[in-house]
């Protein structure tokens, strides 16, 4: 009897997460790439000079290590390995100090402070019951958690605005610093409700899990997806674009999509019904990022040592400063003192850089398509923090949003996030429907989707079960 086949469009993480969960149900994979190589954002490539290898998109992936799915897989055995700093994060400050927040809740509450306790407490529950929590957070809105009262108290933090959030916690000026810079991957001005989810998640994730890099940089996560896939019987084809006459040709097979909902429309076309068809075409888009990627002689001269202990370093200063930079973003304009995501993996992996040499990842928030060259800006920022860093730098490579979009269509303006994550666009991400189209046998499972952006997988693996129990 022949195998039901199925395929799905994207190699990220998510397209791949969906690949595998069908596969493990008996069917036929096939799995379509735009792009010479596979992982969508999570590509490591030689964008600099020879022997440098720089993340394309995602670099830190805390939630990576701590998906629901990713973790019961066997990825270790296929390549995989995590690589943690000696701290999960640094943030420097003007007085030459800088605000490290240590993996151990126990060290981080004495490293802390006067707050130490009030950032205890806003973590514990989280890090006490991460896979609970994280099964309930990256999972589609539903009626019913499966552990309410936990996600009720969780969800009555996340839904306040960052500013409101640190202003009733906090008394130091150094941990609203450090919370800023956790509320500013949100993509949101700090006075809008949710922009302390994602600080929260990520605060918790530092302690649960940490904030690791892979060996041998970001393609290792696609890499070691693709490997399992290919044991279980699935296929990925590369450079095969999927336009709206591969997709007339596909009719007919279980087909899953992890691309952007504007990008559905595009290929899918007459097959969408109109009324979801326009619900599509009025997705809101994130701020866009601005990113450069840096070959280095030595490691950067950050004035306070303590920079040298964690991969990821946050630049922007006060939580006021952060606060200023985000609002401006998020108003579409630049700011002149944008706060600045920081990724330095050679100080833990030496496989990519030669012997001495170093690469640094960094990018800021920008209006979605901005044409704006941020680059004298974030330089200025980590001048700021690291004098004598322009000496070392050997060669650098600018994307801006226009480019990050051209080597990976999800990315629509720079939108890392896969879209706004706004109350809407969390409830209705992208539709009510969420996964399902409406159209028999076609799904969406890309970051577009729940619970979001972010290298965890669990927008495929959600759209898929969906569609195997649609099947059955």
């Amino acid at each position: 009897m022949a195998r039901s086949s199925a395929s799905v469009i994207g190699s990220g993480p998510n397209g791949l997460a969906a690949a595998i969960v069908l596969a493990h149900a008996g069917l036929e994979v096939e799995v379509f790439e735009a792009e010479a190589e596979p992982g969508g954002a999570t590509r490591t490539l030689p964008l600099t000079l020879p022997g440098f290898l720089h993340d394309f998109g995602s670099a830190v992936h805390p939630l990576g290590a701590g998906s629901p799915f990713f973790s019961v897989l066997p990825l270790d055995e296929h390549g995989l390995e995590w690589i943690h700093g000696d701290a999960p994060l640094a943030h420097p400050l003007d007085d030459g100090t800088a605000v490290v927040l240590e993996r151990n809740v126990d060290d981080a509450e004495r490293a802390l402070g006067a707050d130490g306790r009030a950032w205890r407490s806003l973590m514990q529950s989280g890090i006490d019951h991460w896979k609970e929590f994280v099964e309930d957070a990256f999972a589609p809105p539903p009626l019913l958690p499966r552990h309410p009262l936990r996600m009720a108290c969780f969800g009555l933090e996340a839904i306040q605005p960052a500013q409101m959030l640190a202003k009733n916690r906090f008394t130091t000026a150094r941990v609203r610093a450090l919370f800023a810079g956790l509320a500013g991957h949100s993509f949101l001005s700090f006075n809008q409700p949710l922009s302390s989810a994602v600080a929260l998640v990520l605060g918790v994730a530092a302690h649960a899990v940490g904030w690791p890099i892979p060996r041998g940089g970001a393609r290792a996560i696609p890499d070691a997806l693709i490997s399992y896939l290919e044991l279980l019987g699935g296929k990925v084809h590369t450079s095969r674009r999927i336009d709206a006459q591969a997709f007339r040709e596909l009719s007919g097979r279980l087909t899953l999509c992890d691309i952007a909902p504007k990008k559905l429309v595009a290929i899918a076309g007459d097959r969408l019904t109109r009324g979801y068809r326009l619900l599509l075409e009025e997705f809101k888009h994130g701020p866009g990022a601005f990113k450069l990627d840096y070959a280095l002689s030595e490691p950067v001269p950050w004035r306070a040592p303590e920079c040298r202990r964690a991969i990821t370093v946050h630049l922007g200063g006060t939580f006021e400063e952060i606060a200023a930079s985000e609002h401006a973003m998020t108003h579409g304009r630049v700011s002149e003192r944008p706060f600045v995501l920081a990724v330095q993996p050679t100080l833990y992996d030496s496989t990519r850089a030669p012997q001495g040499k170093h690469v640094l990842w960094v990018y800021c928030h920008v209006p979605n398509g901005s044409s704006v060259d941020m680059t004298e800006q974030i330089e200025a920022q980590i001048e700021r923090f690291a004098p004598g860093f322009r000496d070392c730098v050997l060669a650098r490579h600018t994307s801006s949003p226009v480019v990050l979009e051209s080597m990976d269509a999800n990315l629509v303006g720079g939108d890392v996030s896969g879209g706004a994550m706004t109350v809407k666009q969390l409830l209705f991400r992208p539709t009510l429907r969420h996964y399902s189209t409406g159209t028999p046998n076609l799904y969406l499972c890309s970051a577009s989707t729940p619970p979001g952006g972010g290298v965890h997988g669990m927008c495929g693996y959600h759209a898929a079960k969906l569609a195997l129990r649609r099947m059955k």
